[in-house]
C-alpha cells in the first residue's frame, strides 16, 4: 500500500467521526425529540431485555468514549438529574448519538475505493467495533429511560 493509502486509512475514520459528530451537534435538538424509524423501539428488543441479557450493556457501556463534550454537546456518561425534563433531554441526546453512529457506519464503503480486500475488511471491522457498541448503549439507555418515564417515577 502507498503512503497515501496508509494516511487515508489512519486518518479516515477519525475525520469521519469528528465531522459527523460536529455536524449533528449543530442540528436543532427539536429534530431528535421524537423517535424515527431508526431510533424507535422494536418488539424484538424485548423492552430492553436484548441489551440487558444478551449484550450485557450495563457491564461495559461506562467504558465507551463520549465525544459530544469535545464539541460542547451533552455528556451521556452520567445523568444530569432525575427530573422528567432532564430524563427527556437525555433521551433526545441518545437519539442524536445513535443517528451519529449510524451515519458514521454508512461511510464504511468509502474505504473499499482504495483498499485491497483484506484492508477493506480491516477498515469495515474497525467501523463496526467503533460504532455498534455505541449504538447498542444508546438504544439500551433510551429504552430504560422510556420505561422510567412511562412508569411516572420521574
Amino acid at each position: 500500500m502507498t503512503a497515501f493509502v496508509w494516511c487515508a486509512n489512519l486518518l479516515g475514520w477519525p475525520i469521519i467521526h469528528l465531522v459527523i459528530a460536529r455536524i449533528l451537534l449543530h442540528v436543532p435538538t427539536s429534530r431528535f425529540q421524537h423517535d424515527s424509524w431508526v431510533t424507535q423501539e422494536y418488539a424484538w428488543e424485548g423492552n430492553g431485555r436484548l441489551y440487558r441479557k444478551v449484550f450485557a450493556v450495563q457491564r461495559w457501556k461506562g467504558k465507551l468514549p463520549d465525544g459530544a463534550p469535545w464539541f460542547g454537546g451533552m455528556s451521556k456518561k452520567h445523568l444530569a438529574g432525575r427530573s422528567r425534563v432532564q430524563l427527556t433531554d437525555y433521551m433526545t441526546e441518545t437519539r442524536r448519538a445513535e443517528i451519529a453512529h449510524w451515519g458514521m457506519l454508512l461511510f464504511t464503503p468509502v474505504f473499499f475505493l482504495w483498499n485491497p480486500p483484506w484492508a477493506s475488511a480491516v477498515m469495515a471491522a474497525y467501523g463496526l467495533i467503533a460504532n455498534v457498541p455505541c449504538i447498542l448503549a444508546q438504544r439500551a439507555n433510551r429504552i430504560q429511560l422510556a420505561r422510567i418515564l412511562r412508569s411516572d417515577r420521574a
